[in-house]
């Protein structure tokens, strides 16, 4: 029967530890698209869950005469609409901060937000 040996067992868990590290960082550079509308709207994430990009075609803005809605139009409605969710992305974080602080009365916590 073989003994326990902690040392072998300190080492594979610094091994796990160090893939689970690789595999997060891997996922955060990743890009992950949704579309809808048939293609009409696309929106590409990352893997911190933060929105890339958005983009609009001119036939979700206007379906029945698409062609009347220029470039410009459509550039500043993604922008809008990507400042918005940044917005409330950012209150969101902040809302929970607040919330986290009030729970461990003020003690920064590593790992907890």
């Amino acid at each position: 029967m073989q003994g326990f040996n902690l040392q072998k067992m300190m080492k594979q868990a610094q091994e796990m530890q160090k893939k689970a590290q690789g595999m997060q960082e891997d996922l955060e550079r990743a890009e992950y698209t949704g579309v809808s509308g048939g293609g009409a709207v696309t929106v590409v994430f990352n893997g911190k869950n933060e929105i890339k990009s958005i983009k609009l075609k001119k036939e979700a803005i206007n379906a029945e005469n698409p062609e009347s809605v220029d470039d410009e139009t459509v550039e500043m409605l993604e922008d809008l609409i990507l400042s918005a969710i940044s917005d409330v992305n950012n209150k969101v974080s902040s809302a929970l901060q607040d919330k986290m602080s009030t729970l461990t009365g003020g003690l920064n916590i590593p790992g907890l937000f």
